[in-house]
């Protein structure tokens, strides 16, 4: 069987009955389209021609490529995931991904941003305010000064909520983007949140989120079910806005400065403050505890980081 044919049959079937999230379908759709058009140009266009040697030369040319071994690790699931079905399908009679391990990597540890740098976050986006209306002062059309106030206003209310709730709540980007009017709970102090394989967990909110949130909810009339953060142009917020928020606002010396920062930032702080390991896996959604047990392993380097700057023995 022609191997597109069953790549077309398994994205069907993450999609509408497993029903992974839109960006695992992306990320396996991209993957597998690279192995296939490897596949056509080894004249391995029947999936029954693909055996394990031919997929190990395949990653070895992935590697060769200068590619990270966390990336072939991931373009491997995306295989493992299409034999898996080409195998339950009959379509293979032996399975040649199964008995193939990732490669060995040295997990890196996630950069964190410390909490005076978020705190800043706030003052920056006032900063934009301030600097705006300075400029706005020189429109002699009174009418569109305030006009323009009142954006800059609104943006900076909604920046705010943004990088409140990301690290406030150590949400993922998808997460964040994807809450409605309803999702928050604001007398339970509590937010539902739809995450990875569509599991649905329910995380504390914070007193001071709360406060930046009625903020930004202030005037708002919206309906239950509607997208809660939304642009000027009153249309749900979207990863890649996210990300330019948080990379302009986000003053500091990590190379990395996404949205993800803010998560990792949010697990870390936690577990500085003497958090239950377990109770962190719950409000990050991480299926296993050893997900979560990478943040250990930064609170102990920022321990000894700060061991060896300050103490006289170091």
């Amino acid at each position: 069987m022609d191997i597109k044919e069953v790549y077309s049959e398994y994205i069907n079937e993450i999609k509408n009955i497993k029903r992974y999230s839109l960006n695992t379908i992306i990320s396996y759709s991209e993957d597998l389209k690279s192995f296939i058009n490897f596949c056509y140009e080894n004249n391995k266009a029947e999936i029954e021609k693909s055996g394990e040697k031919f997929i190990r030369s395949y990653l070895m040319v992935l590697s060769e490529s200068g590619l990270e071994k966390i990336s072939i690790s991931r373009k491997l699931a995306s295989i493992r995931g299409l034999f898996r079905y080409a195998y339950k399908m009959d379509y293979i009679d032996v399975n040649p991904a199964g008995s193939i391990s990732n490669p060995k990597a040295q997990r890196k540890l996630p950069e964190v941003a410390s909490e005076e740098t978020i705190i800043n976050c706030y003052q920056e986006i006032d900063k934009v305010v301030v600097n705006n209306a300075t400029r706005h002062k020189t429109l002699k059309n009174k009418e569109n000064l305030y006009k323009e106030i009142d954006k800059d206003e609104k943006n900076a209310k909604l920046y705010k909520v943004i990088i409140e709730l990301l690290y406030g709540c150590a949400l993922r980007v998808s997460e964040l983007c994807n809450l409605n009017f309803g999702d928050i709970d604001i007398s339970s102090k509590t937010v539902r949140i739809l995450g990875k394989g569509n599991k649905v967990r329910i995380i504390p909110v914070g007193g001071k989120s709360i406060i930046i949130l009625q903020d930004y909810l202030n005037n708002k009339v919206l309906k239950y079910g509607e997208a809660l953060l939304v642009n000027e142009n009153n249309r749900r917020i979207y990863p890649r806005m996210v990300h330019r928020i948080v990379n302009k606002y986000l003053k500091s010396d990590i190379k990395k400065k996404s949205p993800h920062v803010l998560r990792h930032s949010a697990a870390t702080h936690m577990l500085d403050n003497g958090a239950d390991l377990r109770a962190v896996k719950e409000i990050l959604g991480h299926e296993n505890l050893s997900t979560t047990q990478i943040y250990t392993h930064v609170s102990i380097e920022r321990l000894k980081t700060a061991y060896k700057k300050a103490h006289p023995k170091s």
